[in-house]
């Protein structure tokens, strides 16, 4: 029996380079970090207010909802109203706030002139902020690739 000699292949050799890969990753999760937490800090202002009882936190802006159905009948917060009861409770809301917003919604088939007539009412009460609501319409499908026969 001959005994031969083994070949040993060398082991992995040590690596010389720096790998900059995972110190890259460090780096923008950083920046990334430093980005969002930025604006936060800068807004953190410590301030010592003086009291008074004349400061009340403003209230935000309401809004009533005027809606004018397909038969011209108009409902202020979905309670029918008369043209001159819509009028006066539109001065009544400005008064308590003239920022109030009225958002109105009205049937298509509803003529313009009512929709004028409900405007001008709003208006004449000190409401400028008027909203029209309308329904989305549904997205429109690309059109088919027509199939061409030879």
């Amino acid at each position: 029996m001959s005994f031969g000699r083994l070949e040993r292949s060398q082991g992995p050799q040590p690596m010389s380079e720096i790998n900059m890969t995972p110190l890259v990753d460090v780096m923008l999760v950083l920046v990334a970090i430093f980005i969002i937490t930025a604006p936060l800090l800068a807004s953190s202002i410590k301030l010592d207010l003086p009291k008074t009882e004349a400061a009340q936190p403003g209230d935000a802006p309401k809004f009533v909802t005027v809606v004018v159905d397909r038969a011209g009948q108009a409902f202020l917060n979905d309670q029918p109203v008369a043209q001159p009861e819509l009028a006066a409770k539109l001065l009544q809301t400005a008064q308590v706030n003239p920022d109030t917003e009225v958002q109105l919604r009205a049937d298509a088939a509803v003529p313009y002139g009512r929709i004028v007539e409900v405007m001008g009412a709003a208006q004449k009460a000190g409401l400028n902020r008027i909203g029209f609501v309308a329904d989305p319409t549904a997205p429109v499908a690309p059109a088919a690739a027509a199939v061409r026969k030879p």
